[in-house]
């Protein structure tokens, strides 16, 4: 009798005696790690990744899958892409990916605000989000000169759940503030972020 009133009471208060688990916390990237990414980028296999992307991206546009998967991400304020976890992409990859996206945002001229990660419980599940945060360097202006915003804030997000990997998301949105230059082509952006022939620091 005893048990069987332990897991009622159990069923019945679990979930308001339970909060789902949540935690945030700052990363620094070690220089040993930048100098690997910077490497890899420049490497035959980082070409080959970035090409892949590209290609996928560019037959999401007309209606054809391949593999990755990518989704397109399209809206008055924001635009940018998703890329799921799948083949030929291994955890490797997907991991460089996420930094080689991040350096080649730098050398754009972009000020990187933050990097973090996110842990949640969600049904269950354990979801880890490491975000790259950038905004457009602050530069001083002359009377009514409006601000440039170059393509928009930039972040980049790296999913896992589970320990493993989800998706990868770059997404820029833009100010409709009059105090603002429109933002530049998102296709510009496209093109500088997945460059195949060098390693987009020029």
């Amino acid at each position: 009798m005893s048990n069987f009133l332990d897991d009622l009471f159990n069923k019945v208060f679990k979930s308001s005696e339970k909060s789902p688990m949540t935690h945030k916390e700052n990363i620094v990237l070690k220089a040993q790690e930048i100098e690997e990414v910077k490497a890899w980028m420049n490497s035959s296999e980082g070409r080959e990744a970035f090409a892949l992307i590209s290609k996928s991206y560019h037959f999401k546009t007309i209606q054809i899958e391949e593999r990755p998967q990518i989704h397109v991400l399209d809206s008055k304020y924001a635009k940018g892409f998703a890329i799921t976890y799948d083949d030929p992409l291994d955890e490797k990859t997907f991991s460089l990916l996420f930094l080689a996206f991040a350096q080649r945002v730098l050398a754009l001229g972009y000020q990187q605000v933050s990097l973090d990660r996110k842990m949640e419980e969600i049904n269950e599940q354990v979801k880890v989000t490491d975000k790259f945060y950038f905004k457009p360097p602050i530069k001083s202006l002359a009377e009514n000169e409006l601000i440039s915003q170059l393509f928009g804030n930039v972040s980049i997000e790296k999913i896992s759940v589970n320990n493993q990997p989800n998706y990868l998301k770059v997404l820029a949105t833009f100010y409709s503030d009059r105090l603002y230059q429109d933002p530049e082509p998102f296709d510009q952006f496209l093109d500088h972020l997945l460059e195949t022939t060098n390693d987009g620091q020029n």
